[in-house]
């Protein structure tokens, strides 16, 4: 392994899988998504100023083959989550996802832009509402624009999946199952009998399929 590549896999998670000339590339969304706001550097974060680059870059090589997402994000800034899931599904190139420990809240579309998707048995996806930090206006247009992101993430995750919008929408409201919260915990097979992810498999079968596919 070269420096160039070690430093990638130590700056940005990101590693290139070569056999017999079928390239592919392995991205890491890994910790929480950040946005335009930095976070503290205690936190592991995926930058989306570091992988929308990289993602033309593929987009443009012609020696990468595919794409193999790897998730474990407990979601985070709304805006970069969905332009990280819109670059991934816009690829020309074979993608498949694989979500590992969990992909809540944002991590959820990124999880589905893929064209076909893996969970871990034990992995697990937060299906909740749009929350927002900081401070909020008590106006009409403030829940008039929650309620706009809500629906493109809903819209996007229905599109690139083979759940229905009705169905996103109740996981979201559901008041059954988090203490003081909306929403719904998916573990493992749960997510691929909803219709979000395609199959319960690990590294080997995600590797498989993508190859299967180039």
């Amino acid at each position: 392994m070269g420096k160039n590549e070690t430093e990638e896999i130590k700056e940005m998670g990101q590693l290139e899988l070569n056999k017999d000339g079928k390239k592919i590339h392995l991205l890491s969304i890994i910790g929480e998504i950040e946005g335009h706001e930095v976070l503290s550097q205690n936190s592991k974060t995926t930058k989306y100023e570091h992988v929308l680059p990289k993602l033309a870059q593929i987009e443009d090589d012609e020696e990468i083959k595919g794409v193999l997402v790897i998730i474990n994000t407990m979601g985070g800034d709304v805006e970069a989550g969905l332009a990280i899931a819109e670059m991934i599904a816009s690829l020309s190139k074979p993608t498949v996802s694989l979500v590992l420990g969990g992909s809540h809240s944002i991590g959820g579309p990124i999880a589905v832009s893929a064209q076909y998707s893996f969970i871990v048995p034990t992995g697990t996806m937060v299906i909740h509402p749009v929350r927002m930090n900081g401070t909020v206006i008590g106006a009409p247009q403030t829940y008039d624009y929650f309620k706009q992101m809500q629906d493109r993430i809903i819209s996007f995750i229905a599109t690139h999946s083979n759940i229905s919008e009705n169905r996103l929408e109740k996981l979201m409201m559901n008041t059954g199952m988090m203490t003081k919260d909306l929403g719904t915990n998916l573990v493992g097979k749960e997510t691929v009998d909803e219709g979000i992810i395609n199959e319960v498999g690990g590294i080997k079968d995600a590797v498989k399929k993508l190859r299967s596919m180039i």
